[in-house]
């Protein structure tokens, strides 16, 4: 099937009152296998590249980009393509032509005026290029290695107030908040500020989405989503399930083993299994 335009698969899961999975992408494997769960699943999903992952591709787009196009063109079910967490204004302005149909402008490292000025620079260019753009206010730590952030440090939360202000300054079509999550949680136990959820749907007229959801329990994760969460980025949890997986091969395979395909078709499946949780709890 063709790449469906991202702004449509979230009309669709806002107008049903639940959540679109967006896992990340970082090899042909997890493309592979976020599929293969939509399919099981018979729901549409996002595959989405983050800035990162093209570093770890010798900071070439183009080749990660049009594997995972053309897995998800091959797909079953719906699928878009998303540029996550870019910050390099000239990756940014790769993705029209490589068939995203959205990105995510991160301006949260910078101050909230700068943020203000250099997300509205990209919803400019995104919208005359006819892509959906979401940003970041607040702060959900934990990327590029560093320690999550307390409930109570500066910044740590997204204020409502603040939030509809970002919104209309910078017109983006989605807002990813920090409400208690963090990025590359390996273990389950993060507690989201359900109120503030409530709170920031109030305040912002656009959907709204959630970063670092590997590290939130299923009950709250379908909580947030009967709040109003409408796109849940999921990462860390697919690499536990990839790694996880090689390492029981090799632990128990003899010296000699060294056939790539032996264990990567058990991180592709349990990467399956990973993400069709994942999208049966977001609805």
């Amino acid at each position: 099937m063709p790449l469906k335009p991202t702004a449509d698969l979230i009309a669709a899961a806002r107008a049903g009152r639940h959540a679109l999975a967006a896992f990340n992408v970082i090899t042909l494997e997890h493309a592979e296998a976020i599929t293969a769960a939509a399919e099981t699943a018979q729901a549409p999903v996002i595959l989405q590249i983050s800035e990162n992952a093209v570093k770890f591709h010798h900071g070439r787009l183009a080749p990660i980009a049009r594997a995972s196009a053309a897995v998800a063109e091959t797909a079953g079910v719906d699928v878009a393509l998303h540029l996550d967490h870019v910050e390099d204004p000239d990756l940014l302005r790769q993705a029209a032509d490589h068939g995203f149909g959205s990105v995510m402008f991160d301006g949260s490292h910078l101050d909230y005026a700068a943020n203000v000025r250099a997300t509205r620079e990209a919803a400019d260019w995104a919208h005359a290029h006819g892509l959906w753009i979401e940003a970041e206010l607040g702060k959900v730590g934990g990327k590029d290695g560093e320690p999550p952030l307390s409930a109570h440090a500066p910044g740590a939360r997204t204020d409502p107030d603040e939030a509809r202000e970002f919104v209309a300054a910078t017109g983006v079509d989605a807002l990813a908040v920090a409400v208690g999550s963090s990025h590359a949680m390996t273990d389950r136990s993060a507690v989201l500020d359900h109120e503030l959820i409530a709170r920031l749907g109030e305040a912002v007229g656009v959907p709204l989405v959630l970063h670092g959801s590997s590290g939130v329990p299923d009950g709250e994760l379908a909580r947030a989503v009967a709040g109003g969460l409408v796109k849940v980025n999921i990462g860390t949890a697919l690499n536990i399930a990839f790694t996880g997986a090689v390492r029981a091969y090799l632990e128990q395979a003899p010296a000699d083993a060294v056939d790539p395909r032996k264990y990567l078709v058990s991180a592709r499946e349990n990467m399956v299994k990973t993400a069709a949780h994942f999208i049966s709890v977001l609805g």
